[in-house]
């Protein structure tokens, strides 16, 4: 009833144009497949919840260049001037800001160096007792630095004797125990944990082993370039922000302010070639789904035009239009298959080297499945047009020349 026969002798009397659609398809397959995936991957990663409020959070950089001042106690009075600004939640002076792709990271270890011991590589932060609040991350367990805890100035003579881990840190170096109250070694330096943090990334997103990983030290050292970081009330960052500029100038004129910017907008520039990419490639996808619906629509106009006169012949014998419409969505169909069945394979050798190469997850058949069968539907509907076009050829076509 489908006149498989027939339609495999005409494929294979006009086989360059069916190997190209064929090929197209399978190209198509393997590219969709793997840039939705890929897409789907950077969503997850650029809308992964991050511990922070990064809409009430900014941060600025200053740049002193007098030499006539003590920079603790100059960082000291700062910090109290923004949080008496009204709207304001907390600030501190902080070594590294997070989602920003840069800051400091090291081995933390169950044993002092020399010795042998399990490391875990994390992110590191260097503030006062006013970091964790200024953060707004969760502590869950244990408690924040108390005052006298805070090593003013880098003396390697001193170094902090407590720390702040994330829970994602200590379930890796105590797997099978509480963190809580345990001691981890930053080199030789003991540090006890007084309190866990939930969730909280570092400055790095992009690197797994590091972005679920941190740890706050209370210390306070900041040099001639030195960073704040504010939490501000919902809806008041942007006023706060305003006033930033004239009040440390007021507090000290010799030093400038820079980058002055929402916690969320320096993610944005810290993500903003991943955005891109995730942009061409749906480009890619939309440019290769169009020009293979153009390929199937033109190959079928173009074989219509061959079989103008064994189309009309066939309906002056009685054909039925639904059986010409037919026809040529089996004919289409079996050139889908067989190059979804080509694609298929394509996509999972790309995806392998994908994930080899450019430590892409491996490639879920899901994906694939979904691919193959849109693809399908979509050779399809572009065929019907052109089918129909064909059923409505008139009999007497046939007969022209006769």
């Amino acid at each position: 009833m489908l006149e498989i026969k027939p339609i495999f002798n005409a494929l294979l009397r006009s086989k360059v144009g069916a190997v190209l659609l064929l090929i197209q398809i399978a190209i198509t397959t393997a590219i969709v497949s793997n840039a939705a995936f890929i897409i789907k991957d950077r969503l997850d990663y650029l809308n992964q919840p991050t511990g922070y409020e990064e809409k009430n959070i900014f941060k600025f950089n200053v740049m002193t260049f007098g030499t006539d001042l003590d920079l603790i106690q100059q960082v000291e009075l700062d910090e109290a001037s923004i949080r008496s600004l009204p709207g304001v939640v907390d600030a501190v002076q902080i070594s590294a800001i997070p989602l920003s792709g840069g800051g400091s990271s090291t081995g933390f270890r169950l044993k002092p160096v020399p010795e042998k011991s399990k490391s875990i590589n994390a992110s590191y932060f260097e503030t006062d007792e006013h970091g964790l609040n200024t953060l707004g991350v969760e502590l869950i367990a244990g408690r924040n630095f108390n005052q006298d805890e805070v090593i003013l100035n880098r003396d390697y003579s001193q170094f902090p004797k407590v720390a702040l881990a994330t829970k994602a840190l200590l379930d890796e170096l105590f797997p099978d125990e509480e963190g809580l109250g345990k001691v981890i070694y930053m080199g030789d330096q003991p540090l006890k944990i007084v309190g866990v943090i939930g969730m909280m990334k570092g400055p790095w997103l992009k690197l797994e082993e590091r972005k679920d990983r941190s740890v706050i030290l209370p210390m306070v050292d900041p040099g001639k370039l030195h960073q704040f970081l504010v939490r501000t009330e919902p809806g008041q960052r942007a006023h706060v922000m305003k006033q930033i500029e004239a009040l440390m100038h007021d507090n000290y004129a010799k030093r400038v302010i820079q980058d002055l910017t929402g916690l969320d907008e320096k993610k944005a520039d810290y993500v903003a070639e991943d955005r891109l990419m995730m942009r061409m490639l749906v480009v890619l996808i939309s440019v290769l789904v169009l020009v293979t619906a153009l390929g199937i629509f033109g190959l079928t106009l173009f074989n219509i035009n061959k079989r103008t006169k064994q189309i009309g012949t066939r309906r002056a014998l009685g054909a039925r239009k639904s059986t010409i419409i037919q026809y040529f969505v089996v004919e289409n169909g079996i050139i889908c298959i067989a190059g979804l069945i080509l694609g298929v394979c394509g996509a999972v050798l790309l995806g392998q080297q994908l994930m080899t190469h450019y430590s892409v997850p491996l490639l879920s058949n899901w994906y694939i499945a979904t691919t193959a069968l849109l693809v399908f539907a979509m050779s399809i509907l572009a065929v019907i047009g052109p089918a129909r076009r064909a059923a409505n050829i008139a009999p007497s076509v046939a007969t022209r020349t006769i």
